[in-house]
């Protein structure tokens, strides 16, 4: 009986196996990293969870949910206009919301938005993008203002982190703000023809803001806050302009950066003040980091295709795997690499040997 149950699971994890396979073409790992592949479930088979299971966001095209490490489907909710979601909170809205629910990740309503604008959650931090573009507001969880900021210039990226908030605009400004809303940072990184903030990124701990920034010498720019001022501790130009919206985010420990330069990954080591590049092909999309020995994940397209590539600090890349599909996410947690596809979402279990 024993054996015929084993003989079971060998079968079922070698159909498993199988269909990953077909999923993903696979780019040799190195010798040492193992992505052994658990399950896959489609997001329409919604299972019920208890309030002790941990609930991991995931969007894909016009839907929204969360899901189990274990591979349920706490959730799945279509919209037909758009939405915003984090690990703790969610809300579909329309183009000319007046308001906007505030929803728990288990789907209970914390608060009603009462602004006009798009709601945009990032962990537990809640903002509304004013009409108009150019202002945004911090609210607290029971939808009450906590600060706002406005400018005249339109924003053009923006990103958050557990002690600080950044956002960059059209006219070539940056603006980062403390936790209680007060003006940390402002400058301008120029060094470029024409001026406007593509991408931005603010340290966990709040002290420095790295920038991808101009046309006509478009480059990367870390600053450092000294005292009042701002100064700059590496920049470098980038090889080719960019027109888009790009990726600019910190590691956990705040000793490297990463950010999209058209066609590789740049990477600053901080600690060292030095670069590297890794050839992308496509936007990058997500850049994720595991528990296990920093390994980092990201996300990149190109037209249908979609490629994880992997590695390991400071920039030695291990490998990577493609698929084809309209949309797509990576969530990392624990020991485990998360990846979705159009309506399935697949678990692999990352190990070293």
């Amino acid at each position: 009986m024993k054996n015929k149950e084993k003989s079971h699971i060998l079968i079922l994890s070698a159909i498993i196996f199988c269909i990953l396979y077909i999923i993903f073409a696979f780019k040799p790992l190195g010798s040492e990293l193992n992505l052994s592949p658990d399950w896959t479930e489609d997001i329409s088979r919604i299972k019920k969870t208890n309030s002790k299971d941990k609930l991991i966001p995931f969007r894909l095209g016009q839907n929204i949910g969360y899901f189990t490490p274990d591979g349920k489907i706490a959730s799945s909710i279509s919209f037909p206009c758009k939405a915003s979601i984090s690990k703790t909170f969610y809300t579909t809205f329309s183009e000319d919301n007046s308001s906007a629910p505030l929803n728990y990740a288990d789907g209970s309503l914390a608060a009603t938005l009462n602004y006009s604008g798009f709601p945009f959650f990032d962990d537990d931090r809640i903002f509304v993008f004013l009409p108009g573009g150019s202002s945004f507001l911090q609210c607290d969880i029971r939808g009450n203002k906590i600060w706002q900021y406005e400018s005249y210039s339109p924003i053009t990226s923006f990103d958050s982190s557990e002690n600080g908030t950044v956002a960059g605009y059209a006219d070539g400004s940056i603006v980062s703000f403390t936790k209680s809303g007060k003006i940390s940072q402002q400058f301008s990184p120029g060094g470029s023809t024409f001026a406007v903030i593509l991408g931005t990124g603010i340290s966990n701990d709040g002290s420095m803001i790295a920038s991808v920034s101009g046309q006509d010498k478009q480059r990367f720019v870390l600053a450092k806050k000294d005292g009042e001022h701002s100064k700059v501790i590496f920049h470098e130009y980038l090889e080719k302009d960019q027109t888009k919206q790009v990726l600019v985010k910190f590691n956990k420990k705040d000793n490297t950066v990463y950010y999209d330069c058209n066609g590789y990954l740049g990477i600053v080591d901080i600690e060292k003040l030095k670069s590297a590049k890794i050839p992308l092909d496509g936007e990058i999309i997500q850049i994720e980091e595991s528990s296990v020995d920093s390994l980092v994940f990201i996300l990149s397209k190109k037209g249908t295709t979609y490629s994880v590539t992997i590695l390991e600090p400071f920039n030695n890349s291990l490998g990577s795997f493609s698929f084809e599909a309209d949309s797509a996410f990576i969530q990392v947690s624990g020991n485990a690499l998360f990846v979705g596809r159009d309506t399935k979402i697949s678990r692999l279990t990352i190990s070293r040997k």
